[in-house]
């Protein structure tokens, strides 16, 4: 009888239990961006009268320092900084035209990379998701990918040139976003460097 009733008696496992990954943070991502903001601030702090300095180089200056930032990957970046910089002593509409346009021809290299079959993509687990947004919205994530800082719209120039996106349609709106962020950059510079507010 107790025989019986042992077989008949339901068995109690441990309960199974699945593991999932866990939550990783993008840690080289963040410290980039971290990086690329320090640099930025302490480029604002720079005293005044280096600054006046610096403005003896001019529109030129900001245009080959920011195109040279942007087209290699210099991280931290010190194009947004030379943007800061150059707004407390140079025009901040100028400054963030000129350094928005090279920022945006600096990405180029991107895109030709992305038409040459750049390996970088392969490499990177964000570059899927970029690359569906890409192919999703195309212009709007390119000009919303060039506005925010950090090192996620190179992924997109390389998606748009693996694409074969028309070269116009990724300039174009590319270099609005760079020169609305440099603008925005070069005016906290000059309110910074004024000592005052916009």
């Amino acid at each position: 009888m107790n025989k019986l009733l042992e077989d008949r008696a339901p068995t109690l496992s441990a309960p199974e239990t699945t593991r999932r990954a866990p939550f990783e943070l993008p840690w080289r991502g963040l410290l980039m961006l971290g990086g690329t903001l320090l640099l930025t601030v302490a480029l604002v702090l720079v005293p005044g009268n280096l600054a006046a300095q610096l403005g003896a180089y001019g529109y030129l200056g900001v245009f080959l320092l920011t195109l040279l930032a942007s087209a290699t990957i210099v991280l931290p970046s010190p194009a947004l900084g030379i943007a800061a910089l150059a707004g407390k002593t140079l025009n901040p509409w100028l400054v963030g035209l000129i350094g928005g346009s090279a920022a945006g021809l600096g990405e180029i290299t991107g895109y030709l990379a992305g038409l040459g079959g750049s390996a970088l993509a392969e490499h990177s687990r964000f570059y899927p998701r970029v690359e569906g947004w890409v192919r999703r919205w195309g212009m709007l994530t390119i000009f919303v990918l060039a506005f925010i800082p950090g090192p996620v719209f190179d992924l997109a120039g390389i998606a748009a040139g693996t694409m074969r996106m028309p070269f116009h349609r990724f300039l174009l709106p590319c270099l609005a976003g760079k020169i609305l962020r440099f603008v925005l950059v070069a005016w906290a510079g000059h309110a910074l460097g004024a000592g005052g507010v916009f």
